[in-house]
């Protein structure tokens, strides 16, 4: 797998620091936001499987294209505490991979630059998925639109667990479906240019 470029790097490392303090970087063409929205739904013939995570941090450059978030796994939120439990000890193991995170480009970038005034853009994100340990390379539609100020992103895409080693119990894998629908809708903001503070 090829290792992601220096810019993508640099994205990475600039929401680090985002989600680690108060410090804002400038950010001319960014969008960014802490509070993104993540759903998941598995339907099984014993009970669907849903829960939604609303701490999702993600940050943008429409000067490249450039996308990148991260997920805290175990702020996924589900209606029975029991199956919380299992999805975060027994399925994704939290304590020992806490995120799960997303890098990638938009590939129609040049398309998107000219039209998004207009409104609503379809778009095709190529990037990689890393979770529960292991990375995989991802194609993802979804739209963009400039809303009020905000960058609107939403997504829709299948993940099937096994191909990121999440193990499924005997007993239950039969009752599950293979693959389970993500959603993804975040609200950014625009990073207005600000000098780094000092340490």
């Amino acid at each position: 797998m090829r290792p992601p470029g220096p810019l993508l790097l640099g994205l990475l490392l600039w929401l680090a620091g985002l989600l680690a303090g108060p410090r804002v970087a400038q950010a001319q063409g960014k969008y960014m936001t802490r509070a993104g929205h993540i759903s998941f739904f598995s339907a099984s013939i014993m009970e669907d499987i849903e829960a939604r995570n609303d701490k999702v941090a993600a940050v943008i450059d429409m000067s490249t294209g450039q996308l990148a978030f991260s997920v805290p796994i175990h702020e996924f939120q589900f209606k029975r505490t029991l199956m919380q439990e299992h999805f975060n000890e027994n399925y994704m193991e939290s304590e020992k991979y806490p995120k799960a995170t997303f890098t990638g480009q938009l590939v129609n970038m040049a398309q998107v630059q000219k039209q998004l005034s207009v409104g609503p853009q379809n778009v095709e994100v190529e990037g990689t998925l890393n979770m529960h340990g292991v990375s995989h390379k991802v194609l993802v539609s979804g739209t963009l639109q400039l809303r009020d100020g905000q960058l609107v992103i939403f997504a829709y895409f299948n993940v099937a667990p096994a191909d990121y080693s999440i193990d499924i119990p005997l007993l239950v894998r039969e009752h599950i479906a293979k693959s389970v629908s993500i959603r993804v809708n975040l609200t950014c903001d625009v990073v207005a240019p600000a000098l780094v503070s000092q340490p």
